[in-house]
């Protein structure tokens, strides 16, 4: 069996439908995917065994001038690749007109998704020749393996979610243990403040942990500065790609994470995590896994105000993620 998947973006989206995959895998051993992923993205689902290739869209940039993208000829080619193979089964699994649009351009027998009830924008269910609920009270990683499920044809196995990803990366132990912090998000109401950062980076490098910052853009690289500036034995990373950071993480003792898409991956990891929670309930988008520890700001799910949540009360919990004391050195 051949299936297509239709989830472009974003990061933490896409990883939330990694675990449908391994799902699928273990009701039919033969079953392989193509998966049709934002540029910036494509790298993820190339990571999951099931997945033989990954067709790059670039629908962000296209839109800009969509004449232009049609004249350079990089239109063209995502069609042709789009069309290069028949599918048993394509799946939009994002809900959306772009990737039910997209879905439809796919040579597929049969053509899957949200119902109009379940997709996030009712109109995507119009292109569907099967239509499948999923209710909203449920958690986006739940949402996507009952997706599957009932478009392939099984049962939704019990348990953990497996998402797939851990076995890519070799598992290697560093010689100087260290932790990550994931500090940017796309939001400023989801930021945790700067001074709190500091005072849990002391708490960590006191504990004997190096503390690793990764940035993805000029307002982060400032924050990461800033931190490290103000806390010996914290380091600013390079400019890393998501497959150096996957690695930094496959090795890391555990990671504290506003909600980010990078905090998803460290979940997908299996690595150790505590990630906090204010304007955003975690119990619909919550990272999602094995040693998963959520904190939410005090206050009505959803609601709260990251600044209320105090170093100290954070380090109380992070600690209890970390594993023995040893003591800190350079990488």
């Amino acid at each position: 069996m051949r299936a297509l998947i239709v989830k472009t973006s974003s990061l933490g989206d896409i990883i939330h439908t990694l675990p449908a995959l391994t799902d699928a895998a273990h009701a039919f051993s033969d079953i392989r995917f193509d998966w049709v992923a934002e540029k910036g993205f494509a790298e993820i689902p190339s990571w999951h065994a099931q997945v033989e290739r990954v067709i790059p869209v670039s629908w962000r940039k296209w839109r800009k001038n969509l004449k232009a993208s049609w004249q350079s000829g990089e239109m063209r080619e995502f069609y042709q690749a789009l069309r290069h193979t028949t599918y048993d089964q394509v799946i939009d699994a994002q809900g959306l007109l772009k990737s039910a649009v997209i879905a439809r351009m796919a040579k597929g027998k049969q053509y899957s998704g949200l119902d109009s009830h379940s997709a996030r924008e009712r109109l995507a269910s119009l292109f569907y020749q099967q239509k499948h609920f999923a209710s909203w009270q449920l958690h986006a990683v739940t949402r996507a393996r009952q997706l599957f499920a009932k478009a392939l044809g099984y049962e939704v196995p019990e348990g953990m979610p497996d998402y797939g990803i851990r076995q890519h990366f070799p598992v290697t132990t560093q010689q100087t243990p260290h932790v990550i912090f994931f500090h940017g998000t796309t939001r400023d109401d989801k930021e945790w403040p700067v001074p709190h950062w500091i005072e849990l980076a002391k708490y960590c490098t006191a504990a004997g942990y190096q503390v690793l910052l990764p940035w993805g853009n000029e307002v982060e690289q400032k924050r990461a500065e800033t931190i490290a500036a103000a806390s010996i034995g914290t380091k600013v990373l390079p400019k890393t790609s998501l497959q150096e950071l996957a690695i930094l993480l496959s090795q890391a003792s555990a990671v504290l994470a506003v909600d980010t898409g990078l905090g998803h991956l460290a979940a997908a990891l299996n690595v150790p995590t505590v990630s906090l929670y204010g304007p955003t309930d975690p119990s619909l988008i919550g990272a999602c896994g094995q040693n998963q520890l959520h904190i939410c700001a005090p206050g009505e799910a959803g609601k709260g105000v990251l600044s209320e949540l105090t170093a100290e009360k954070v380090w109380e919990n992070f600690e209890k993620m970390l594993g023995p004391v040893r003591r800190y050195a350079e990488i």
